[in-house]
């Protein structure tokens, strides 16, 4: 590389390095903790609905909870809702379990024109399928563990 590409290219970066759009780093961190704490205290609201209304035990309310947290991010996710939510609050959205719902329904509404099964059924697991595979397959271990500990009288 000639000494004249060397001083364009340091030129070239000098100039985008000035003309680059500053990225607002605290307000999308605040907006990010504002959001997903308000996705994480609905939850709450959910599993206290739960536990009053159903009977449902602090043992065993999670699972409800966790599901209707995934239906409802669908629907908003069908409804086009979500996706607002998620340009406003980036990160906060994704990092709870609604960010797993937004994942596979977003999926599958992109792949809906290739049909039900090579479309929809081919496509909807292929970003949260990671997800799925390695919790199974961390919660299989755990029990592994726990069995094995059991088993030796250690716990």
């Amino acid at each position: 590389m000639t000494s004249k590409n060397k001083q364009t290219n340091q030129q070239y970066q000098q100039f985008a390095k000035q003309r680059e759009t500053k990225r607002p780093v605290f307000m999308n961190c605040v907006r990010a903790f504002l959001i997903g704490g308000l996705i994480c205290a609905f939850g709450q609201l959910i599993s206290n609905f739960y536990i009053h209304f159903f009977h449902f035990t602090e043992q065993n309310v999670g699972n409800p909870t966790v599901a209707t947290l995934i239906f409802l991010t669908m629907l908003l996710t069908g409804f086009g809702v979500y996706d607002k939510i998620a340009q406003f609050s980036g990160a906060g959205s994704a990092v709870p379990v609604t960010g797993f719902g937004n994942a596979v329904i977003s999926a599958a509404i992109e792949h809906r024109t290739e049909g039900f099964v090579l479309g929809v059924g081919g496509n909807m697991f292929k970003l949260a399928g990671s997800v799925i595979l390695f919790g199974v397959f961390s919660a299989f271990v755990i029990a592994l563990i726990k069995t094995l500990l059991i088993q030796w009288g250690v716990l």
